[in-house]
Parts: C-alpha cells; sequence; structure tokens
C-alpha cells in the first residue's frame, strides 16, 4: 500500500515559472499545427503525462492546437542520434527532451529549433547554455540536479544507518548523466567520511556480477544512480537488493515503488510539468535564449518499509513521519 503525503522536505532555487504561470488560451490554431518533439533516451511514460497534462491545463488540446512527435530510445543510446534527426527533419517548433543524453544530442543536430529541458545536469557544465540565468542559445528549461542533494541523499541513508562507512555504488557508465551524478557524489562521501565502492557496468547483464562484488566488498548500503537503461530494470535490481539484504538509496520514488528502500529526489512529475510552461512561451514567440534554467524547489521522499523488513533493517519512525510516499 502506498501512502502519499505529497509533501515537499526541501527546497533550493524557485523554478523559474515567473511570467510562466497561467495565461489565457492558446490562439486560435493556425492551419499548420506546431509539431512538438518529444525525445527520450529511455521511456519514462509517467512523467511525459505530467508534460502533456500540463500543456492541456494550458489550454492545448492535441490534434486542434498542437501535434507531438514521440521519440524515445528506450534505453538503447545508439539510437538517440537517428531519433532526433528524424525530428530536424519534421521541423518541429520545439523539442523537449528528458535526460542528459538527450539534450546533448538535440544540440548536436540543431542550433535553430528551441530545445527545452524537462530533466538533465547543469546545462551550463555541459557547455549547452551561457548561464542559468542568460542562456543565450537555442537551449533552455529546468535541471533536476540542485547543489547538496548527493550530500542530502547520503544523510537520509545514514539515519538509517548510522555507522555507514562503506557504500556500493551502481551506475550506469555508458549514461552520461549518471557520470555527472557519480561525479557530484564523490566529493559529498569523502566530506561525510563514507568510502564508496564503485560497481558501475556497461551491460546489464553485470548487475548479478555487481552485486555479488559488493558482497565480496562487504558492503553496508547500495546507492543506484539511475539511468534511461536501468529504470526498465528496477524491479530487478530491487530483487537482487533483497537477495543480498542491502539498503539501498534511489534517485527516483519509482525505484521504491518496485521494491528499493529509500530514494530522495526532486518531483519528476512537477518538472515535466515547468518544463511545458517554457513550451507555452516559446510556441507565443519566447527566444530560449532570454528565458533562464529552472532548478528544482519540489523534493520527495519515498520509503519502502516492506523492503526494509525483507532485509531485518528498521527505518527510525522520524523519518517515515517525514515522508511523502510510504510502501508498507
Amino acid at each position: 500500500m502506498v501512502i502519499s503525503r505529497r509533501r515537499a522536505l526541501a527546497g533550493t532555487l524557485g523554478l523559474l515559472l515567473g511570467s510562466a504561470c497561467r495565461r489565457e488560451s492558446p490562439a486560435a490554431p493556425k492551419t499548420k499545427l506546431p509539431v512538438v518533439g518529444l525525445l527520450d533516451a529511455g521511456e519514462r511514460l509517467e512523467w511525459w503525462a505530467a508534460f502533456r497534462d500540463e500543456l492541456r491545463d494550458l489550454g492545448y488540446v492535441e490534434d486542434r492546437d498542437i501535434v507531438f512527435a514521440t521519440r524515445f530510445a528506450g534505453g538503447k543510446f545508439e539510437r538517440l542520434p537517428a531519433l532526433t534527426q528524424e525530428l530536424v527533419r519534421l521541423k518541429v517548433a520545439v523539442i523537449a527532451t528528458g535526460g542528459v543524453a538527450a539534450v546533448q544530442e538535440a544540440r548536436r543536430a540543431t542550433a535553430e529549433i528551441p530545445i527545452v529541458m524537462a530533466t538533465g545536469d547543469d546545462p551550463v557544465k555541459l557547455g549547452l547554455v551561457s548561464s542559468l540565468s542568460h542562456p543565450g542559445g537555442n537551449v533552455t528549461g529546468v535541471t533536476s540536479l540542485s547543489a547538496g542533494l548527493p550530500g542530502k541523499r547520503l544523510e537520509v541513508l545514514r539515519t538509517c544507518l548510522p555507522t555507514l562507512s562503506r557504500l556500493a555504488v551502481l551506475w550506469d557508465r555508458e549514461n552520461v548523466g549518471s557520470v555527472a551524478i557519480m561525479r557530484d557524489l564523490e566529493p559529498a562521501a569523502r566530506a561525510a567520511d563514507i568510502h564508496l565502492e564503485d560497481e558501475g557496468i556497461r551491460t546489464l547483464a553485470g548487475l548479478p556480477a555487481a552485486f555479488e562484488s559488493m558482497r565480496r566488498k562487504r558492503a553496508q548500503a547500495v546507492f543506484v544512480i539511475g539511468s534511461p537503461r536501468f529504470f526498465p530494470e528496477r524491479a530487478r535490481i530491487a530483487e537482487l537488493i533483497v537477495m543480498h539484504k542491502l539498503p539501498s538509496m534511489h534517485g527516483t520514488p519509482e525505484y521504491v515503488q518496485a521494491g528499493g528502500l529509500l530514494s530522495y529526489s526532486p518531483s519528476y512529475p512537477h518538472l515535466f510539468r515547468a518544463a511545458a510552461l517554457y513550451v507555452d512561451k516559446i510556441l507565443r514567440g519566447a527566444s530560449p535564449s532570454e528565458l533562464p534554467i529552472g532548478e528544482p524547489n519540489r523534493f520527495v521522499l519515498a520509503v519502502n518499509l516492506k523492503t526494509a523488513k525483507s532485509i531485518e533493517l528498521t527505518v527510525p519512525r522520524p523519518l517515515v513521519l517525514l515522508a511523502d510516499e510510504v510502501i508498507e
């Protein structure tokens, strides 16, 4: 059973919604409807549903005011270049992207079509924009990473494991977004005096071996860095976590719903809704170069008490009370 409290735990900087708040319904449809390309290395359908819902709330009716061209790679990164070129050939009005790999591929493919990030690492670090406040090119939108997030996740995990000193990190070496998170996690772990055991894999076939390695190295817990390839395998990852009785920290509630122990993350549906506001502004004539990049301001803590029981771990009651989502 999932109990949702729908309460934000913390916030960093506010999302740029400013003048992107609700406005009048879109203008009467033109003869040729604007096409919005949806590009994702994975297939995070629930998040894209939130994006579509927000545009619907803004007054856009599909096939009356707007058309969607969906190009999802299903975790196969090698498909992204061809899928992106399809959107460019369609001359879409804007490309909305989910994840670092998608926005990087879109930017390589076009410097003309506006690109709206729904998730991703700091676009300044990625070389996609000049600054968060003045992007200066054809990329804008929202990031899903915020300052201090890796440290906060370690803090939450240590609430359950006060003596945590050896932490395995399961991550996808083929996903550029995972590389960025790993880069941010390392200094946070050093500051917390936690030794990281690198269990990065290049293929999903390496999952069982990675968990065997964690057992041999006597890891006390596992920090799972999500990726488009891991997302559809989250139930399998959870089975391995329970089998090896490892407390786990994840990047989205979906992993906890599948059987992981904990997650602390931005609200991804909220980010995708925010990205839809950017698309609305661009369709109305705004330039992406002048739309500041937004950052998360709504976070979600999820706890799976069923998994805690399976791995013989007691989750402190105060943490359960703080959680936005509890699975029992």
